[in-house]
């Protein structure tokens, strides 16, 4: 069975900093592309960043590029999101999946405010 686990989010103020963790299971977790998603309360769920099975490919939406770092752990198989310089645009529930084709069951995904 797939499992596709975010944590890591949290209320920060702007120009603070989170990391995202996405922990994955029940599938060849070292042999897909994976992603970043974030929703927010009226708004349609959009990409925020991929990563390849070969580490050296990301991108990066225009409107996190510079501030967002995607990276992944094969080990461990493990994704995470560090999050820099957070705008309230910023705040969502985040998610991870794959960038494309046949995508996995939505997990719960983890908060992410960013307010004062």
């Amino acid at each position: 069975q797939v499992q596709l686990v975010e944590s890591g989010g949290g209320l920060v103020q702007p120009g603070g900093s989170l990391r995202l963790s996405c922990i994955a299971s029940g599938f060849a977790f070292d042999n897909n592309d994976m992603a970043w998603y974030r929703e927010a309360p009226g708004k349609e769920r959009e990409l925020v960043a991929s990563i390849s099975y070969i580490p050296k490919a990301t991108h990066y939406a225009v409107s996190v590029k510079g501030r967002f770092t995607i990276t992944r752990d094969n080990a461990k198989k493990t994704m995470y999101l560090q999050m820099n310089s957070l705008k309230p645009e910023d705040t969502a529930r985040y998610y991870c999946n794959r960038p494309s084709g046949l995508l996995f069951t939505w997990g719960p995904g983890t908060p992410v405010t960013v307010s004062s």
